[in-house]
């Protein structure tokens, strides 16, 4: 009796006192505010991170595994790149914006990265590139340095924003299917939760 309760104390839910839930996109001022602190603070590994993260819109396991070969050729960068998917095993395009790539050139020339270098290595001598674990962290630095709540955002976040943008301009489902890499439309209205979103402006528009 004693051991089942020492075992039940010990293994804690992992969720026990978090917010569970899909985490939030950044709004375009959000967005704005991380890069201009990060430029500021000439932070210029974080910078290419950033912009990198919003640009490809890719998992945290396929971004952090970007190698210098993926994303340009010689010592330009590309303006569009295409990664195999680790979770899908299909490729995925991706645009790669002017600042996206100025901010990569500044990392690949003070990091003295190599053609098959990964672009984002580790601090850590026990890790060749950031680890999931690590970037989550540094997202919830980026966030709660703009006054952001950290348990509502995470790397999740970084994939979402671009794609909840260009749907509320464009409202093309399809494009942004294509973006996030998804196979099957229904992921991508769920990913987005454009069911919940349209309904609820549609509803603030209607007067009773």
């Amino acid at each position: 009796m004693n051991f089942q309760t020492t075992e039940h104390q010990k293994h804690t839910p992992w969720n026990k006192g978090k917010l569970v839930g899909q985490k939030l996109p950044l709004k375009l001022k959000e967005i704005w505010a991380i890069r201009v602190r990060l430029q500021l603070t000439h932070c210029i590994r974080d910078l290419a991170l950033f912009n990198l993260a919003i640009d490809s819109k890719l998992r945290s396991c396929d971004l952090l595994k970007l190698r210098v070969r993926d994303i340009s050729h010689g010592s330009t960068v590309l303006r569009r790149a295409m990664v195999m998917q680790q979770k899908t095993h299909q490729p995925v395009q991706f645009e790669i914006t002017e600042q996206t790539r100025d901010s990569i050139s500044k990392l690949i020339k003070q990091a003295e990265l190599k053609f098959d270098d990964y672009l984002f290595k580790s601090r850590l001598k026990t890790s060749p590139h950031i680890s999931t674990r690590q970037y989550a962290r540094i997202v919830e630095n980026w966030v709660k340095d703009i006054g952001l709540d950290p348990s509502e955002y995470g790397t999740h976040s970084m994939r979402r924003t671009k794609a909840t943008l260009i749907y509320r301009r464009t409202h093309n489902l399809r494009a942004v299917q294509l973006l996030l890499g998804h196979t099957k439309l229904e992921s991508t209205v769920r990913y987005l939760g454009i069911e919940v979103d349209d309904a609820l402006e549609i509803s603030e528009l209607t007067d009773c």
